[in-house]
């Protein structure tokens, strides 16, 4: 019973459950971005392409090269836009660092010898 309760306690961390959320909300962010290629850009750059339609563009026979760099732009957008929002959080991040935390209190003792110099210097 001992290892089912330590993976529990694993499971439930916070980093799991952050990377789990991340890996679901990723994928369907990789569908809106093949979307976005396959049906707004690569129809915009089918009539510049010879023969149409870029998912039919072949190399040799049977090598789709058409299918492979709407794949690669689909990587670009998803790289472009995850390196937008690192910056983003970075940026957030120095805004917070850059606040400078208040001087922490004299301890007892400080206070005390503050107060019996003040008294010397009288």
């Amino acid at each position: 019973m001992g290892m089912m309760k330590e993976f529990k306690e694993f499971a439930m961390k916070g980093n799991v459950i952050d990377l789990a959320v991340g890996v679901i909300i990723g994928g369907a962010f990789g569908k809106i971005v093949g979307s976005f290629v396959n049906d707004v850009v690569m129809p915009l750059i089918n009539p510049l392409i010879p023969g149409g339609d870029w998912k039919e563009m072949e190399v040799g026979p049977g090598v789709k090269i058409g299918a492979f760099l709407g794949n690669i732009l689909d990587f670009i957008i998803i790289a472009f836009v995850i390196f937008l929002a690192i910056k983003a959080i970075n940026a957030s991040k120095k805004k917070e660092e850059a606040a400078p935390a208040a001087p922490p209190e004299p301890s007892s003792t400080d206070k005390l010898l503050m107060e019996i110099r003040d008294s010397l210097k009288k």
